[in-house]
């Protein structure tokens, strides 16, 4: 098949839907597909993807979930996205984030192939779809397939756009994550660390949780750690780190051939999230590479991690809960073999060949819709 992957992001900027497009992209292309990626045009080098790739429209910064997201809104890039469409003849246009303007917009209105949409948000509740959502209505009727990464991100988006969904979640790749990876020589020091990764200062990410429960940690195994691997302004958590001294280390960004050692270089992985998480891949990561996970207890992460089977949810921003469990996997050694062999068995069912054998399976079933009428 010819396969078109949209994506509204830039993909040179770590996120979870570029993460999804460019290992989803490899995978298909894998299996003998032709796969065309359009996405904006980067704002720096970045990603690399598989096949051919059309970079569409200058990018500019949004602010979105706490963070900021790079897109485009040149509307004016209609007719150039119109005739590549002619040209390629794609089989199957599959958008990722439809609703994010504009790409995902645009390419939806040009397109004649059959067209699979994957929602990957989740939210509490969004007055912007409560509000605008009645205009999109036209647009997703150009759909003839569905797909949520989880199922929380699936009633989501069923809430305020009915339809049919299948949840087919983000995938991890074991070939990076998992046993074979070497860590790092410093893991021998004999010092038990947590690690977090993840853009640090984004305030759903929860780290000033972690570190309001990092004293409750030190004052049952004094040598304990928290590791961040991500980027984010470690100023505005000066007063909480004031707290804690040397307890923590910041290792900046790190690239994807290197984040795999960081996994498995730490006793425990940590993600305090408070919400608006739809799935989690820091989770899939940390359980592929044996990592034992303590994670807030949130719809996206629950419907990953079994408490007590795979990993530890404890309550969401609650300093003290987080700390009991960070204790128990740091002095229990055996609890933590458990929980790392349970973790890889249940990452495996996210393998991304897995993954794209359930992509590949849906755009069928919308080719035999879109036949349909």
């Amino acid at each position: 098949m010819k396969i078109a992957l949209v994506s509204p992001f830039d993909l040179a900027q770590p996120g979870g839907v570029a993460s999804h497009v460019t290992h989803l992209g490899a995978e298909l292309a894998k299996a003998g597909h032709a796969v065309t990626t359009i996405a904006p045009k980067a704002a720096r080098a970045g990603a690399e993807v598989a096949g051919t790739f059309y970079g569409i429209g200058r990018t500019i910064a949004i602010p979105t979930n706490g963070s900021w997201a790079r897109i485009t809104l040149d509307l004016t890039r209609l007719r150039e996205l119109r005739a590549i469409l002619r040209r390629e003849r794609f089989d199957v246009v599959h958008l990722h984030a439809p609703l994010t303007p504009a790409l995902p917009w645009m390419v939806l209105l040009g397109s004649k192939a059959v067209n699979v949409a994957t929602f990957h948000a989740y939210r509490a509740a969004s007055a912007w779809y409560r509000v605008f959502g009645p205009l999109f209505a036209p647009l997703l009727g150009r759909l003839h397939g569905r797909i949520a990464v989880s199922g929380p991100a699936r009633d989501f988006a069923d809430r305020y756009f009915p339809g049919r969904y299948e949840v087919i979640p983000n995938g991890v790749d074991l070939e990076r994550f998992g046993p074979q990876v070497e860590p790092f020589p410093w893991a021998n020091d004999g010092v038990p660390r947590i690690l977090f990764v993840g853009r640090f200062d984004e305030p759903r990410k929860g780290l000033a949780t972690l570190l309001r429960a990092l004293p409750l940690v030190r004052a049952a195994v004094p040598e304990a750690r928290v590791l961040v691997v991500g980027t984010g302004r470690r100023e505005r958590f000066a007063r909480l780190l004031a707290a804690v001294g040397d307890g923590v280390e910041f290792a900046g960004y790190a690239n994807p051939d290197v984040l795999p050692r960081f996994y498995a270089s730490c006793e425990v992985f940590c993600s305090p999230a408070t919400g608006n998480e739809s799935l989690g891949i820091v989770l899939l990561e940390a359980l592929a590479s044996g990592t034992p996970v303590v994670a807030s207890n949130i719809p996206g992460f629950a419907s990953v991690v079994t408490s007590g089977e795979d990993g530890i949810l404890v309550r969401p921003d609650d300093p003290r809960d987080l700390a009991d469990a960070l204790v128990r996997l740091l002095t229990d050694r055996t609890h933590r073999s458990a929980l790392a062999e349970a973790g890889r068995v249940t990452a495996a069912r996210y393998a991304w060949p897995r993954i794209a054998e359930r992509v590949l399976a849906a755009y069928e079933a919308a080719a035999l819709r879109a036949a349909d009428g």
